[in-house]
């Protein structure tokens, strides 16, 4: 018998009895990557033995024309971040070249090629994306992963990613699980089910080697429901006796209980020393021989123990070892007492290179230690470091766990609790998070660990979606840290009273903006003040004292934003400091922080905080009134929150389809589940947009009215007021109309702008008669005329039209409407300049709806904003950066954009695209 270098006799392959359906959807997978040139995913699933493996290795098979990759999950192996993917990956490494640098970069830092920074799981996520578009430029690819239910959390994110932003590349990737993940959710599912009952009779007669009973036949079939592999299986644990007789035959047992006992039997029948290699072939999840050996020499095991393992058709010794099927190894790891478990793990802890994988040695140490161990503890928690640079705090995590579970002291035991559950947070295990959060509480804390728990706290509120929650925790989090760290107080101050704006009137008890603000106005300021400690300041005073009196030193931090702060710490604060800006009516500063927050969250590979990003980048576009190019940005949110599974909100898609003149459709009472009352009041805003550009006055006074009723939302409190003002005045209610004027005439007046002035000026007319109007619509119309803001100047314009027809003065309303007519119809804000052409038509004047569309708008949503960065000098790799697709997806794409506008090149894309203002980002 042949132990080493190739599978043992007897040992055959899966023969797949029937499964025609499976086979054809297989099949025609396999056609689509190969022949169309198309990409496809498939999660193949259902229970254990039910063929999975079976139909994997058919699509393996038949995959002619094609290269294939395979990964397999390993249960022991599920802690060690990038196991899988290494498994996929490492054969295509050659091509890591041609990959774009921070994607080549963020891929040898996980694979612990080369030092770096810890990238962003997403980044690394794009970087195997283009290794397998760029693999398959060569040859089709298909990607094998089966056991992903074993998969390592931080690999198992990574394909699902790459799954859901599979294109045109020619690459199939197909998992097989027992239960598809919610990694895995949403993807395209083949249910794999128990044989029916004439192939399941024809399985089981290929395996018996005498005659059966009827009644024994009936019951076999009975209790493996089709089961291929309990079928093969439990025949084996029957003398011919029981067989032919049917005496002894068990009563109905789980079919996977009763599966993997046969399994153990066959591993309770070896000698000895064969079930201790057995347990030492299990207890590696790496399946290298070498190490097995090397470790089973530790052991005094001979290579004579090897045969009679192979012998039983349980594993096979080859380049690689394998088990006959995943319930083959847990047996042979399961039926061994925990003792020998721990003698296996400390030999294969010896035999694993210190130097080369420190990590998997640190990790089986673990397994072997018997109770705490101070000197293992702190080799996971140095390991946890590494994993972390590598792959993140999902790959930190595991190691923070264990270092934590075999810490004796208990205030080292809290600390690394307290690590491991920010890790956890990081991550998204929100309920490992929980789990650490109480192992830390439990032991002694000192207030500088007490804070730390209140803050993991805070931030696993937020997290989790209990938004509300988080701003209370956070406070209690600052005033604890406040006599132990002053610096690291005042900004946990920040957050709590960002967290707390986020919230807003969904904010818990003692969490709200006013209580929030008082604690952190009391908190003395440093000598030399920093941008964190003038936001503080300025938001602390804003709400205490007045808008006013945080003006000052809230454009003080505005400007120390642009300057002197480290970029990984300025990313983090710019979702606040740009709605700063927009709070005190700063164009100019709502452009510059905007840009930059995008190309930061770029640039550092920050792409969990993109979408934000880039929604934020949004409004400007639409206030400066370029739809088209706030469109685009809309689909680059859509895309990035599609690719990353997030529950974001695009407030600047609802903003674009309102001044559009589309309703959209919002879940409010998730957003309100999740604690957050800014979302609550973006819609009520956008609603009121909608209603008043329609001229449904009653429906945007009652919008309006939502959305202003928090005093303290930075920027929207701004607009809903602006929404109101107009509502209320159009609607007869100049109470409210007057009201809303003085809550707007305080901020608008402390901010001195161009655009402040201007909307001040245009609300106080919609209030005022006679020439006072009318000066009030001029000064708007010049002090808006210096702006960027296309959107509110046409508004100004409309408002002075709609004011000079009723005043009868026809002439004069014709030339304000016409201009506002224009400047709607030309930016596609089609509620507005439809009101417009209503207004036009009462004076007397026809007007026409805008020319059909020009060719560019024919373009999808996605070709329209390939087209858009393909012109602005994009390479196919950057723009499938920005979109989270490939670069040969993006081709793909422009090859229809070029059909669809008539052009042959991406020099013509300028002749039918006009570039934007300001900067596409």
């Amino acid at each position: 018998m042949r132990v080493l270098g190739g599978r043992p006799e007897g040992w055959n392959a899966p023969t797949l009895v029937g499964r025609c359906a499976e086979r054809r959807v297989l099949d025609e997978l396999v056609g689509a990557v190969r022949d169309a040139g198309e990409s496809r995913a498939l999660v193949v699933h259902g229970e254990n033995g039910v063929g999975k493996t079976a139909l994997v290795e058919y699509l393996a098979g038949h995959a002619r024309g094609c290269r294939v990759a395979r990964a397999v999950g390993s249960e022991s192996e599920m802690e060690l971040a990038f196991a899988g993917l290494h498994q996929l990956c490492a054969p295509m490494l050659d091509r890591l070249e041609v990959l774009p640098s921070p994607q080549r970069d963020a891929l040898r830092v996980a694979f612990g090629v080369s030092p770096g920074p810890p990238p962003d799981r997403f980044l690394i996520g794009l970087a195997v994306l283009s290794l397998l578009s760029a693999v398959a430029e060569r040859q089709p690819l298909i990607c094998l992963i089966d056991d992903a239910q074993w998969l390592d959390h931080t690999s198992a994110q990574i394909l699902a990613f790459v799954a859901r932003r599979l294109g045109a590349e020619s690459v199939g990737l197909v998992f097989a699980a027992r239960v598809p993940g919610s990694d895995l959710a949403g993807l395209p599912e083949l249910a794999v089910r128990g044989l029916p009952e004439a192939e399941a009779r024809a399985l089981l007669d290929s395996v018996l080697n005498g005659p059966i009973d009827q009644r024994v036949r009936d019951q076999i079939m009975a209790e493996t429901r089709g089961n291929p592999l309990a079928l093969l299986e439990l025949p084996r644990g029957l003398t011919p006796a029981e067989l032919a007789g049917g005496f002894g035959l068990p009563g109905a047992v789980p079919l996977a209980g009763s599966v993997e006992e046969s399994f153990q039997r066959r591993v309770g029948s070896l000698p000895a020393p064969s079930r201790r290699l057995l347990l030492l072939a299990a207890a590696d999840p790496t399946g290298d021989p070498a190490l097995v050996w090397r470790a089973a020499d530790r052991l005094g095991i001979g290579a004579d123990a090897a045969a009679p393992a192979v012998d039983t058709g349980l594993v096979e010794f080859g380049t690689r070892i394998r088990f006959r099927h995943p319930l083959a190894r847990s047996a042979a790891y399961r039926s061994a007492p925990a003792r020998d478990r721990q003698d296996v793990h400390r030999a294969l802890a010896e035999a694993t290179d210190g130097e080369l994988d420190p990590d998997r040695r640190a990790w089986h140490r673990a397994q072997a230690a018997s109770g705490p161990d101070e000197e293992i503890a702190a080799e996971l928690e140095r390991s946890a470091g590494r994993a972390r640079a590598r792959g993140g705090p999902a790959a930190a995590a595991a190691f923070l766990k264990e270092s934590a579970t075999l810490t004796l002291d208990p205030v080292r035991r809290a600390d690394r609790a307290l690590t491991a559950a920010q890790a956890e947070i990081q991550a998204g295990g929100f309920d490992a998070a929980q789990d650490l959060l109480a192992v830390a509480e439990s032991g002694p804390l000192g207030e500088f660990e007490r804070a730390r728990a209140d803050l993991v706290r805070a931030w696993l509120a937020f997290a989790a979606g209990r938004g509300g929650e988080a701003p209370a925790l956070m406070l209690a989090a600052a005033g604890l840290l406040e006599p132990v760290d002053a610096e690291l107080a005042r900004a946990t101050y920040l957050d709590a009273l960002g967290l707390a704006l986020h919230a807003g009137r969904l904010a818990g008890p003692g969490g709200d903006v006013p209580t929030v603000a008082r604690a952190a106005g009391a908190v003395a300021s440093p000598r030399t003040p920093g941008a964190i400690d003038l936001l503080l300041e300025g938001l602390a005073a804003n709400v205490n004292q007045g808008y006013a009196a945080g003006v000052p030193a809230l454009r003080k931090a505005l400007s120390a934003f642009a300057s002197g702060m480290p970029p990984e710490q300025e990313v983090r604060w710019l979702s606040l400091a740009f709605a700063v800006a927009l709070d005190l009516w700063d164009d100019e500063r709502w452009d510059l922080l905007t840009g930059k927050y995008v190309r930061l969250a770029r640039d550092l590979g920050a792409l969990t905080e993109l979408p934000y990003a880039v929604d934020s980048r949004t409004f400007l576009f639409l206030f400066t009134g370029d739809l088209p190019a706030a469109s685009a940005l809309v689909e680059e949110v859509r895309a990035a929150t599609e690719a990353m599974g997030s529950r974001l909100v695009s407030f600047g898609a609802l903003a674009v389809a309102a001044f559009r003149g589309v309703e959209s459709e919002v879940a409010v009472a998730d957003i309100e589940a999740r604690g957050e009352g800014v979302g609550m009041t973006a819609v009520a805003w956008t609603r009121a947009v909608l209603a008043n550009g329609l001229g449904q006055y009653d429906k945007a006074l009652e919008a309006a009215r939502q959305a202003a009723e928090n005093p303290w939302q930075l920027a929207f409190l701004n607009w809903a007021l602006v929404e109101l003002v107009e509502a209320a005045a159009r609607s007869g209610d100049m109470e409210t109309a007057e009201d809303a004027y003085r809550r707007l005439n305080e901020r608008t007046a402390a901010s001195g702008t161009d655009w402040a002035l201007g909307i001040d000026a245009r609300a106080n007319a919609l209030l005022s008669e006679g020439a006072t109007a009318e000066l009030l619509y001029r000064e708007a119309i010049a002090h808006l005329g210096k702006t960027r803001l296309r959107i509110d100047l046409a508004r100004a314009h409309l408002l002075y039209g709609e004011w000079l027809r009723r005043e009868r003065r026809r002439v004069d309303a014709r030339e304000q409407l016409r201009t506002a007519h224009g400047m709607f119809d030309a930016m596609g804000v089609d509620a507005f300049a439809a009101r417009a052409r209503q207004e036009l038509r009462a004076t007397g004047e026809a007007t026409r709806k805008r020319s059909p569309a020009a060719r560019d708008e024919e373009l999808t949503a996605q070709e329209a904003v390939i087209a858009r960065l393909a012109r602005d000098g994009l390479s196919n790799p950057e723009i499938g950066t920005r979109l989270f697709i490939s670069a040969h997806t993006v081709q793909y794409h422009l090859r229809k954009v070029f059909a669809k506008l008539g052009i042959t090149s991406r020099v013509q894309l300028d002749r039918v695209m006009p570039r934007d203002r300001p900067t596409f980002p």
